[in-house]
C-alpha cells in the first residue's frame, strides 16, 4: 500500500513542482495525442507555474494548493481558487463567483493507486471547513473527463468539439458535500 502524505507546498519546492507540471502535462498531452502542440503544453505549465506562485505570493487566498508526496518525492497536486477564465466564458459568467477545483495531477508512475482521491477528499474538506457549498471543475482532456463522470456524473456544461473534432470540453457545478460522498 502506497503510503501518502498530503500537505501545503513550501516555498522551496517550486522547482520541483514545476518540474511536476512538466512531467505530468507532458505526459498528459501525449496519452491524449497530442504531444505536437508544444505551445500548448508550454502555455498550460506556465499557468499552473502562475498558479503556484500566486498560491505562495498570497498564502493561499487567490489560489490553494496542496500537494502528495511519497518518500518526499512529490507526485500530485490540488488546487482551488477563483473560476478560470474559461470557465467564466463557456458558462457565460454564471459560475463567476464559484470556486474552481483544479490543476489535479498525479505523477503517470503513481497514476491508479488512489492519490488522486486522496487529494480530492482532503481539498473538499478544506473547501467545508472554509464553508464553501458547491464549487466547479472543468476539463478538456478525455481520460480526465471519463474519471470526473464517473467521481461527479454528467457535466453541467458540455461543449461539444469546444478544441476540435471529438473534442470536447466539460464544466461541472458540484455540491462540496455531494462530491464528498461521491468519493
Amino acid at each position: 500500500m502506497l503510503k501518502v502524505v498530503i500537505r501545503r507546498p513550501r516555498i522551496e519546492e517550486t522547482e520541483e513542482i514545476n518540474q511536476f507540471f512538466r512531467t505530468v502535462l507532458t505526459d498528459t498531452f501525449a496519452r491524449e495525442g497530442l504531444a505536437e502542440l508544444v505551445e500548448d503544453i508550454e502555455a498550460e505549465i506556465e499557468g499552473k507555474k502562475k498558479y503556484l506562485k500566486m498560491d505562495f505570493e498570497t498564502n493561499g487566498e487567490k489560489r490553494y494548493f496542496l500537494i502528495a508526496l511519497t518518500e518526499n518525492k512529490i507526485i500530485g497536486t490540488i488546487a482551488c481558487g477563483n473560476a478560470n477564465e474559461l470557465i467564466q466564458e463557456c458558462t457565460n459568467g454564471e459560475l463567476r463567483n464559484m470556486v474552481e477545483i483544479g490543476t489535479v495531477y498525479v505523477h503517470p508512475d503513481y497514476k491508479r493507486q488512489g492519490v488522486g482521491n486522496k487529494l480530492l477528499v482532503e481539498m473538499l474538506q478544506t473547501l467545508l471547513a472554509q464553508g464553501i457549498q458547491e464549487f466547479c471543475l472543468d476539463s478538456g482532456f478525455k481520460t480526465a473527463q471519463t474519471i470526473w463522470k464517473k467521481k461527479l456524473g454528467e457535466p453541467e456544461y458540455w461543449l461539444k468539439d469546444y478544441w476540435g473534432q471529438g473534442q470536447d470540453h466539460m464544466i461541472w457545478k458540484i455540491a462540496t458535500r455531494g462530491a464528498y460522498s461521491k468519493k
